[in-house]
């Protein structure tokens, strides 16, 4: 690795710090700097919080709002990041991501049916999660039996995404109006809702994905292989295989899940992290984990602040991803995966 890589590591490793720490100081009601500061310290030190104009305020702001955003909207953005690395490395096509793979428009599905007519009796995380394995199932199952599998895997995908898709256009026909107005809302991508209660089942799903992806990091490299290589070297590849795509599938419906439908991360990501830092899984996906991160983090902070009226992330993300990505494409000169 160059000194120059080297770097550019450091600074996408402390980037995801950096950002979560300004991002507290960023809201639509203003707390002085050092007040924030005593905030956070005022449960292990409560004498701090007594000079305060508002000890209350300041304290809900800061632990119940700003916190669990900041939280959400780090692992949401490092579980996408993960995931569209792990499946491009895994199926040797840079194009694929989640949506490609239909993962979260299953999931998008599966979670607005909880929502709309299932109610909190039924966790939203398992109906998104259960409707992800079905839409990659469908596309797996229809794409192996072709000539040309990626071409076919790739097609499968959109049919998958737009069926789904369909299906998730008929709940909101049914859906009642108040209904009908949150999760739009919702499958727009937002980070306003979700408290620590909400936090609390998504959380350590993503988590254990992350976890179990980066440590594999080094059997994407094989998987990324031909098939023959890779079970010359001693691999596993169905157990492997398997392993990563559940995964991917258990990250992004949890992420899905609480969040909404958030574009382009997965796509754009490791795109960057690989022009920066060489095509070597075993830094593309952590660095992709901290990237991702910090990426979802400034653009919730961008589009919360931007206007009077806060944007859907879901939205911004998609704006700033795909103008961003066509420049990747045309300045890049080599082969990515």
């Amino acid at each position: 690795m160059t000194r120059k890589q080297r770097v550019l590591c450091g600074l996408i490793v402390v980037f995801p710090f950096a950002a979560f720490v300004v991002s507290l100081f960023i809201g639509s009601w203003h707390i002085p700097a050092k007040d924030i500061v005593k905030t956070l310290l005022s449960p292990v030190f409560p004498s701090l919080a007594s000079g305060f104009p508002d000890p209350e305020g300041y304290i809900n702001i800061v632990f119940s709002v700003r916190l669990p955003r900041l939280i959400l909207a780090m692992t949401v953005g490092a579980s996408l990041s993960v995931s569209g690395a792990a499946l491009q490395a895994l199926f040797k096509n840079p194009l694929v991501n989640e949506f490609i793979l239909g993962i979260s428009s299953g999931a998008a599905f599966g979670a607005s049916l909880s929502l709309v007519f299932l109610g909190a009796a039924f966790p939203p995380q398992v109906a998104a999660f259960a409707f992800a394995v079905v839409a990659v199932l469908l596309v797996l199952s229809i794409s192996r039996k072709s000539d040309s599998p990626i071409i076919s895997l790739l097609l499968t995908g959109v049919i998958t995404s737009a069926f789904f898709s369909a299906l998730l256009s008929l709940v909101e026909y049914f859906a009642s109006p108040y209904a009908l107005q949150a999760l739009f809302n919702w499958l727009m991508g937002n980070m306003t809702w979700p408290g620590w209660n909400e936090l609390a089942l998504a959380l350590p799903l993503m988590g254990i994905g992350i976890a179990v992806l980066i440590s594999m990091r080094w059997r994407l490299n094989v998987l990324s292989m031909s098939d023959e290589e890779a079970r010359a070297l001693g691999v596993n590849l169905r157990r492997d295989k398997l392993l990563v795509i559940v995964m991917a599938t258990l990250m992004t419906a949890a992420a899905t899940s609480v969040a909404g439908i958030i574009g382009w991360v997965g796509l754009l990501v490791p795109h960057l992290v690989r022009m920066m830092v060489g095509v070597d899984n075993r830094r593309v996906i952590p660095l992709s984990a901290a990237l991702g991160a910090g990426y979802l983090v400034l653009a919730d902070d961008l589009a919360r602040s931007l206007a009077s009226f806060e944007l859907p992330v879901g939205i911004f993300t998609s704006l700033i991803g795909i103008p961003f990505f066509i420049v990747l494409l045309r300045k890049s000169k080599k082969v990515w995966l």
